[in-house]
C-alpha cells in the first residue's frame, strides 16, 4: 500500500522517527494481518490534523458536530477491496485524518505514549477503510479489534483494549 501522509498541527513524535514513517509501519502492520490490505495497488492518505480541521470534517460529512480521533473516508465497500487484482494501476482505498488534541489526551488518559496511541489509530483507520466496522455487531467490533490487537503486536505494542 502506498500512503500519502500530512502533517499539519503534529509536534514532532517524543521518540525517534516521525509520523510519516509511524503511519508507514501501522499500515505495514495492519497488512500483515489483514491480507485485503497488502495489495501494492492501494493508496490511502492520512492527514494528522488538529480538532479543528477534523470537528470540520466530522461536522460536513458525518453530521456530528464535534472532533474525534481519527476518521475514516472508504472510497471502495468491502467487496470491491476484495476484487482488485495484485497487478494494474493505483486504486484509492480512502483517506484518514486524526486529531492532534484528542489523540493528544486520550494518550494522556490511558497513560500511554501519544505515538503508540496514534499507532493504533491508524490501524484502526485503515481497517476501517478495508470494509470492518465495530459498529455493525458486537462479533465484527471482536474481530476487526482481535485484527488491532494482532498488529499492533506485530510493532511490539500491548493491546489497547487490555486491562494492564
Amino acid at each position: 500500500m502506498q500512503l500519502e501522509i500530512e502533517v499539519d498541527g503534529w509536534p514532532e513524535p517524543a521518540g525517534n522517527g516521525d509520523w510519516e514513517t509511524l503511519a508507514s509501519r501501522a499500515a505495514e502492520a495492519v497488512a500483515s494481518v489483514e491480507a485485503s490490505l497488502a495489495n501494492p495497488r492501494l493508496e490511502a492518505s492520512i492527514l494528522f490534523t488538529t480538532d479543528a480541521e477534523v470537528h470540520e470534517l466530522n461536522r460536513d460529512w458525518r453530521e456530528k458536530d464535534k472532533p474525534t480521533n481519527v476518521l475514516s473516508f472508504p472510497m471502495l465497500g468491502r467487496d470491491e477491496l476484495l476484487e482488485i487484482a495484485q497487478d494494474g494501476p493505483p486504486v484509492l482505498l480512502g483517506d484518514i485524518a486524526l486529531a492532534y488534541e484528542t489523540c493528544a489526551r486520550e494518550a494522556a488518559e490511558k497513560g500511554i505514549p501519544l505515538e503508540a496511541h496514534a499507532t493504533h489509530l491508524v490501524v484502526h483507520g485503515l481497517l476501517h477503510l478495508a470494509g470492518l466496522d465495530h459498529e455493525i455487531s458486537p462479533r465484527d467490533a471482536q474481530e476487526m479489534e482481535a485484527l488491532e490487537v494482532k498488529a499492533l503486536a506485530n510493532l511490539g505494542l500491548p493491546d489497547p483494549y487490555g486491562d494492564a
